[in-house]
């Protein structure tokens, strides 16, 4: 896969478990219609899935026909641009069944072009066990880690034994704001410094299993 360069974000991450979406909430809060679908990308996901698929709006949340299973492997990374500023409270999931469920989600803001070669080597903004289960799983982000995101990258690294992962619905709750445009600064350099790119290393944290 194609290598692409990033500053990857050095903050600490969490992990963490879900809960069930009440009715009412997950219609409210709902930002499908702020998400830009045309232009979610999945990286290794079976033909035909490319990605939109699974962004769904909130009354096809439970639908099992349309899904994005993994291909070579059990990984799978989703791109999700917004078509403005979010302030990110809640990832919605709907994923399985049974062991093709993921183990755990990595979230990963405002780093539009990870993949497969880099990913691994940075720090994920928020992380999540998965648990397995029929319904739609609400996973609480911390709001300070996610106050203006403009995209987020979800990265699945392995199943729950399966030999693919399979995501039927990816949704979002909290507050959508119009993206306001700022002035183009210029910055030119007469040689690149390397040290101005460097990865970071390694993915730390504690975690606890999902609740059922």
């Amino acid at each position: 896969m194609s290598h692409n360069h990033n500053h990857c974000s050095d903050e600490s991450h969490d992990h963490d478990h879900s809960h069930h979406v009440p009715e009412a909430q997950g219609n409210r809060d709902n930002l499908y219609a702020h998400i830009d679908r045309a232009n979610v990308v999945a990286l290794n996901a079976a033909a035909p899935g490319t990605g939109p698929e699974v962004i769904k709006p909130w009354n096809e949340r439970l639908d099992e026909i349309t899904y994005l299973e993994s291909d070579a492997d059990d990984q799978i990374i989703i791109r999700i641009p917004f078509t403005g500023s979010v302030k990110l409270r809640a990832l919605l999931l709907k994923a399985g069944p049974a062991s093709q469920t993921p183990a755990t989600v990595l979230l990963f803001a405002n780093l539009e072009n990870l993949d497969f070669s880099d990913i691994a080597q940075c720090k994920p903004t928020q992380e999540f066990s998965i648990a397995q289960g029929r319904e739609v799983g609400e996973y609480h982000v911390k709001p300070a880690k996610f106050p203006n995101v403009t995209s987020v990258t979800l990265f699945f690294p392995a199943s729950q034994g399966a030999d693919t992962s399979r995501i039927y619905y990816i949704g979002f709750l909290g507050q959508w704001s119009e993206r306001k445009s700022e002035p183009v600064v210029a910055v030119y350099e007469a040689q690149s410094n390397l040290a101005d790119h460097e990865k970071i290393q390694g993915v730390d944290g504690n975690f606890t299993l999902p609740q059922s």
